[in-house]
């Protein structure tokens, strides 16, 4: 080392190109929790049923609870108490959506944030509504928001992922079709706002029509998911995958408010 320059005076001129602190644009996965009731009793009975008991089910997902759904005149939400019982299923609260005016000193004084949906322009035609599917539950949980990609897009339409989905890695193909060519393994999570392709063993979780699109579909190779979701709507496979599609070209897709099984070669579904 030079004379006059020191170990600690190396590390003072890098700390000199360093910042404190940087603040990047970035987003996040979360889930939706759309409350249609403010009952306690009722979402933990409804949390419990839809976990079955799995103290895993979720894995401290970050959670945006959603109101729209409540009913006028119900009676007013526990913040503290809902905030502890998603806890309690390893939901973890992080913002509200759709809240009312009169809502958003209760939710700032619990941490959490307001989540508010954009208005449309004065000129635009409102949206035609799409029929309700059945809410099984008064809580359903839905895809809402997912980090950037492990991959860059390879185009506008398609996602391509070469390498194998490690356990608690999280993918999402944003506006785009998912194309895996490796073993998605257990304990991770592929999502897309599109379709999902596996070329290889699907494991882990899969939730295709993230942001809606009902005719989304999920397909594979070799399927033994432990959850897949079309368009919001899941199902679970704390049994196992179907023995006769677990080793056979697969495709899942959604039929009304019902997710269907169905082999790539054959009209036979499960």
């Amino acid at each position: 080392m030079r004379a006059g320059i020191t170990p600690d005076t190396v590390a003072m001129s890098k700390s000199l190109f360093q910042k404190p602190i940087e603040i990047k644009i970035s987003t996040v996965v979360a889930v939706s929790a759309i409350l249609s009731t403010a009952d306690r009793i009722a979402l933990d009975a409804a949390l419990a049923e839809m976990t079955g008991g799995t103290a895993d089910f979720f894995e401290d997902d970050l959670t945006v609870i959603d109101v729209a759904a409540l009913p006028a005149g119900c009676d007013p939400i526990d913040w503290g108490g809902l905030i502890a019982l998603l806890k309690k299923y390893r939901l973890n609260p992080v913002a509200v959506r759709n809240a009312p005016p009169e809502m958003a000193a209760a939710i700032a004084a619990h941490g959490l944030s307001l989540e508010t949906a954009s208005a449309k322009p004065k000129d635009e035609a409102p949206a035609e509504p799409k029929p309700a599917a059945p809410a099984p539950t008064p809580v359903a949980v839905s895809a809402a928001q997912a980090q950037p990609p492990a991959a860059a897009s390879n185009g506008t339409d398609v996602m391509i992922i070469d390498t194998p989905v490690r356990a608690g890695q999280r993918i999402y193909a944003r506006g785009c079709d998912l194309v895996v060519t490796a073993v998605v393994n257990n304990g991770a999570e592929i999502i897309a706002d599109g379709s999902i392709h596996v070329y290889n063993t699907l494991n882990g979780r899969a939730l295709a029509g993230a942001s809606g699109n009902a005719q989304a579909r999920i397909f594979a190779m070799n399927m033994s998911p432990e959850l897949v979701s079309i368009a919001g709507v899941y199902r679970t496979f704390e049994d196992g995958f179907p023995t006769e599609y677990a080793r056979s070209p697969t495709q899942i897709r959604l039929v009304g408010d019902r997710i269907d099984i169905l082999s790539v070669n054959s009209a036979n579904r499960a």
